[in-house]
């Protein structure tokens, strides 16, 4: 009579139903889903300096400086401010990032990441919307060796060009050694 548990309005839940409530909240970003045990950089904390550690780093502040989990995944949450360079085993980025990026196994870009930058890494993913500014090195070891003799080359051309004053483009100073 007086059971304030029992509504005759309410059916019970059939099995495979979700709770309303739980499906209220299920669009979590992917990114913290991804790093649901990681430190975090909270949207109110900024850090100006060196990151280094041995877990996984969640980025929704502002970082200055270098990001070196060479073994773990950073990810840069949508919220995330990131001028700097980072090291990791993935890279995620769903905000802003001005620097490097080098990934040991993966850089993904999502739909709503902003990168200035190089990014090395052995797989990228870059997602449809993605704003990317840089240079992909998709093979680390075969490019360092590939980039030494073209900067020999840049380093002979260019005394070429500065003693023949009439040269007034790179084709005339090829041409002129």
């Amino acid at each position: 009579m007086f059971d304030k548990r029992k509504d005759k309005n309410q059916n019970p839940p059939h099995v495979g139903e979700s709770d309303p409530i739980q499906h209220a909240a299920a669009p979590v970003s992917a990114s913290i889903q991804a790093v649901a045990k990681a430190a975090v950089i909270g949207p109110g904390i900024a850090i100006d300096g060196n990151i280094s550690g041995n877990e996984n780093l969640l980025i929704e502040g502002k970082v200055k400086g270098s990001i070196h989990l060479g073994s773990h995944e950073v990810t840069v949450g949508k919220t995330g401010d990131v001028n700097a360079d980072v090291t990791a085993k993935l890279i995620r980025i769903a905000g802003k990032v001005r620097g490097d990026l080098t990934g040991k196994e993966k850089v993904i870009i999502s739909n709503t990441g902003n990168v200035r930058g190089n990014i090395v890494a052995p797989r990228m993913l870059l997602e449809d919307g993605a704003v990317f500014k840089g240079s992909i090195d998709m093979d680390p070891g075969e490019t360092s060796q590939a980039q030494a003799p073209l900067a020999a080359a840049k380093v002979v051309v260019k005394p070429a060009a500065v003693s023949d004053t009439s040269a007034t483009g790179p084709d005339l100073a090829l041409k002129s050694g």
